[in-house]
């Protein structure tokens, strides 16, 4: 593959990941792509990236090593925070339109190390793209702590039913509120 020769020697790397189609990686990325930063996390059992906004509210996409068709890691947790908008742009730089089948964007992603840059080679119909995106140092997310033990009540629902709650809300209320009981299960919500 063309894009094997063109990447930077991996022994250099701390991190390296390579996917057939980054377009699978650009839609999980996207769907937690509320804030323009985004912090990685990678580890030998995959890849996690984490979205906050204000420390109230966290969105996490992990994608496990075996989905990648390379994955290396050389330390026992690689870590960094990058544009996620910038990085959607360059996952995308082909563009977005639905391509023939059998032919895809391949994507090589390579992380050296603190202060370096992460390296994107796209590959698509033997055109090579490198996108370098400056890394800066990862801010701490917050955690969650969602002990079991201390867990009340559980909700798992469509998020097209929530978003469909939320249009029901008045939207000259400033406040909403979820009232929820452990005796029993009920789902209220309500404005004031």
């Amino acid at each position: 593959m063309p894009l094997s020769t063109q990447s930077q020697p991996d022994e250099q790397n701390v991190f390296v990941a390579s996917l057939d189609n980054a377009r699978n990686l650009s839609n999980i990325l996207k769907a937690i792509a509320f804030k323009d930063h985004a912090i990685f996390s990678a580890t030998p059992n995959g890849l996690k990236v984490t979205v906050e906004d204000s420390k109230c509210l966290q969105a996490n996409a992990f994608i496990q090593a075996d989905i990648f068709q390379e994955f290396t890691i050389r330390e026992d947790l690689v870590g960094f925070q990058i544009n996620l908008t910038v990085l959607l742009d360059c996952l995308n730089i082909f563009g977005g339109s639905p391509m023939p089948a059998g032919i895809s964007t391949v994507l090589k992603m390579c992380y050296r190390g603190y202060g370096y840059p992460l390296t994107l080679f796209l590959e698509e119909g033997g055109v090579v793209t490198v996108c370098k995106i400056n890394t800066q140092e990862p801010e701490e997310p917050i955690d969650f702590d969602f002990c079991s033990t201390n867990v009340t009540n559980k909700v798992i629902l469509l998020s097209e039913s929530l978003k469909e709650a939320c249009r029901n809300c008045s939207i000259n209320r400033t406040v909403v509120f979820v009232k929820s009981k452990p005796s029993y299960c009920l789902f209220r919500r309500g404005t004031f």
